[in-house]
């Protein structure tokens, strides 16, 4: 998807009394956070970004993701093995592991909280998709799990789902997890694994208080404590910056990023992350139940000739520059160039390219020809219409890029008008059928499954969102989901984009980069991800906050930091904005989610999970 960059950063050191004899200054790391905030602190129920990093910080999960390309790494699991036949995966939970009230963590709850989401309903709206085929779940003893699956699957081991206390949670039954805050009550953090313990914040709230939790078993962060202050835009976010008040914000502007460069004591970038955005079409709405078509699509845009040739219309650099303010790549696919071993990149004798021209021949081949009024025609003689393009009001990228559009249409000799909406109504639209094309975005996870996913014909009327149906994709999908020969699933997600590139239910525009800019004079040692190029904070997992330092320790970053760290504590300069591949920045445990703008700065949406809550 998943709307995009999110807000964070910083906090003020503040003083903590570490002995009767001496004192210590708390490392304090305190983080802007663009948006209303947290919309659930109950890891089963939450849907925005900034939920998935406070998970992030409090829970464990099984596997964690690389650094360097956001592959499966050993967290709770410190390692795993497959059958011959793909259907039983072991896995080796870590011993001596525990829960921040003293009790151990064991497979025990690791097996608790993935049957919660297998057999649960409330549950399954998040996580169930990372659970697809699974049969069976168990834990033979405190280090082993056992999954059982009725066919493999290739997305394993990745299982980016908040792994909870079984002791805790077996408490709250069905009907109260809709309701349960699952946040500090009565004074006491709940109750976690991770690196941080929540010790202030409500979901309404605006501040969130994180103390690093000393039983860590990865070892203590070298911070103290995590601050969380949201900001309504990012204007405040960035003063707040400058005045000291704040460490780290992110999700600001390619021109804010510019703006900050070479201020003292700052250091700002854009990060290249994995997400893509496009101009979607209406492929074929239909009624899921009956298979009649609903809503009201110009035939036009039914037609995936008609669809590709308006790629040869798309100015993509001019709207890097214009529209991204350079922080970004013209796209082309649907999975980012981040991860290499998936990325197709089409033939350069195919590839889009600027050329009004070529647009008009291949329009003119398809059968619409240019009318005596200077309007094309659909093949049969009749006037194509107006289309009808949808634009996201809280994204100024969405309106002008499909401002952008209309005028290349017009220059084509098609009518075009461009209507706004919020991200909610225009879900609604879609869902409804009735448009022509829209503007918006994802996010996408290091396993491109989901992402393909959301194109197959069954998707229609919930994930997808351009209605396309193509049953060579979908038998390619089915086969790359349980294909365990990674060479010939790479070649399948390849021969499912160039389906995609070809058919044309989206025009890739861009490959989105994220603003971040860090009190570089105060702290040290972030490691983007992936690395290089990627982003400094909200990523996969949270590697970041257990090895960032005080800049006055720069010279003791970690070895693994070794490439590409941001070590220096005094202000840099980077602008670059290369190729796509940072990502998440993510939410702390990686899911999709959709791009937004709001106020200027990015708020990643997780995309829906069911037909209502696209959002």
């Amino acid at each position: 998807m998943a709307t995009f960059g999110l807000v964070l950063a910083s906090l003020l050191p503040a003083l903590a009394v570490g002995g009767p004899a001496q004192a210590k200054n708390k490392v304090v790391f305190k983080v802007a956070m663009l948006g209303e905030g947290v919309d659930s602190l109950n890891p089963f129920l939450g849907i925005q970004a900034p939920s998935y990093e406070m998970w992030g910080l409090t829970y464990d999960y099984l596997t964690g993701y690389s650094m360097t390309d956001m592959s499966p790494t050993p967290s709770l699991a410190t390692k795993w093995t497959t059958s011959p036949d793909g259907k039983t995966w072991t896995f080796t939970v870590r011993k001596g592991v525990t829960w921040s009230d003293g009790k151990p963590l064991t497979a025990a709850d690791v097996a608790y909280t993935y049957n919660r989401v297998l057999h649960g309903t409330v549950e399954q709206s998040s996580w169930i998709s990372y659970l697809n085929g699974v049969t069976k779940i168990t834990a033979p003893d405190a280090t082993t799990l056992v999954m059982k699956l009725k066919k493999p699957s290739a997305t394993l081991p990745l299982l980016p789902i908040p792994i909870v206390p079984q002791h805790v949670w077996k408490n709250v039954s069905e009907s109260e997890i809709k309701s349960y805050a699952a946040g500090p009550a009565n004074g006491q953090p709940p109750v976690g694994s991770g690196p941080f313990r929540l010790v202030s914040g409500t979901a309404d709230g605006s501040t969130f208080k994180f103390e690093a939790n000393p039983d860590y078993w990865g070892g203590r962060p070298h911070i103290d404590e995590v601050i969380f202050q949201f900001y309504k835009n990012d204007d405040s976010a960035i003063q707040a910056m400058e005045k000291g008040e704040v460490d780290f914000v992110e999700g600001i502007t390619a021109l804010e990023v510019k703006n900050l460069q070479g201020k003292a004591g700052i250091t700002a970038h854009n990060g290249n992350s994995p997400g893509f955005d496009e101009i979607a079409f209406n492929t074929g709405s239909i009624d899921t139940k009956t298979g009649k078509p609903i809503g009201n699509p110009n035939p036009a845009v039914l037609d995936p000739k008609f669809r590709h040739a308006l790629g040869y219309a798309l100015n993509l650099p001019q709207l890097i520059t214009k529209v991204y303010q350079g922080g970004g790549l013209p796209g082309t696919t649907i999975i980012p160039p981040a991860y290499k071993k998936y990325h197709w990149e089409p033939p350069s004798n195919e590839a889009f390219h600027f050329d009004p021209a070529k647009a008009g021949a291949l329009l003119d081949a398809a059968g619409y020809k240019m009318g005596s009024d200077g309007l094309r025609t659909m093949p049969n003689g009749q006037p194509i219409g107006t289309l009808r393009l949808a634009a996201r009001s809280d994204s100024q990228e969405s309106l002008n890029t499909m401002d952008y559009f209309k005028s290349w249409l017009s220059d084509l000799g098609i009518k075009a008008e461009v209507s706004t909406y919020s991200s909610s109504q225009l879900t609604d639209v879609i869902l409804k059928g009735n448009f022509d094309a829209f503007q918006w975005g994802w996010y996408v996870e290091p396993d491109p499954d989901s992402m393909l996913s959301y194109m197959t014909c069954g998707q229609r009327g919930n994930w997808s969102d351009s209605w396309f149906c193509n049953k060579q994709y979908d038998a390619l999908y089915n086969q790359q989901h349980v294909q365990t020969d990674q060479a010939k699933r790479e070649a399948e997600v390849k021969q499912m984009q160039q389906i995609l590139y070809q058919q044309s239910p989206y025009l890739v525009t861009a490959y989105s980069s994220i603003g971040e800019a860090v009190r570089s004079d105060k702290f040290a040692c972030f490691v983007p991800q992936p690395n290089p190029g990627g982003v400094w904070l909200e990523q996969y997992g949270v590697y970041n906050y257990l090895h960032i330092k005080p800049a006055s320790e720069a010279q003791n970053c970690d070895s693994a930091t070794a490439g590409g760290q941001l070590s220096g504590a005094v202000s840099a300069t980077q602008g670059d904005s290369s190729s796509s591949v940072g990502m998440p920045v993510m939410i702390g445990g990686g899911v999709v989610v959709l791009l937004a703008l709001v106020g200027g700065g990015f708020v990643l949406l997780r995309r829906r999970a069911t037909v209502g809550d696209r959002e």
